[in-house]
């Protein structure tokens, strides 16, 4: 995916993904492409490397996609993972991106599901005119 962002939609992206951790009480949301290059994030990773969660999550949506097909189904759209500390939520933005929240027991997980799908919609508006700018300059 070679997509070239402009300042306005780098603002336009962070605004959504600063609202998503304001509003869900998570601790970040990362916005990745399905080959696990971090995109944007928002929030306070603190110790995690931010690279490798990118590369991993990437490569366990993946795993996940084909185990869906396996199956029977396209896809799964979403993953959630538990931990005695953190959990991690992944939900497919579109078919090239993921979005990416880490989030410990004070923030519900229904919290998170509900203010995903609200900030998914908004990212899926923002990458569809960059998709339509990007085939449009390749296309000259």
């Amino acid at each position: 995916m070679n997509i070239i962002l402009s300042g306005k939609d780098i603002a336009e992206i962070d605004s959504c993904l600063s609202k998503m951790v304001a509003s869900s009480a998570a601790h970040c949301v990362f916005l990745i492409d399905r080959s696990g290059q971090l995109i944007a994030h928002s929030g306070n990773p603190s110790t995690v490397d931010v690279a490798a969660l990118s590369a991993l999550t990437a490569a366990n949506f993946g795993a996940t996609a084909e185990i869906a097909k396996l199956l029977g189904e396209d896809e799964f759209n979403l993953l959630f993972h538990k931990g005695k500390k953190e959990n991690i939520y992944f939900s497919a933005v579109g078919e090239h991106l993921l979005v990416v929240i880490i989030f410990d027991h004070k923030t519900s997980l229904g919290l998170v599901r509900l203010r995903v799908n609200k900030v998914t919609d908004e990212l899926l508006e923002i990458f569809s005119s960059i998709f339509e700018r990007s085939k449009y300059m390749s296309s000259e």
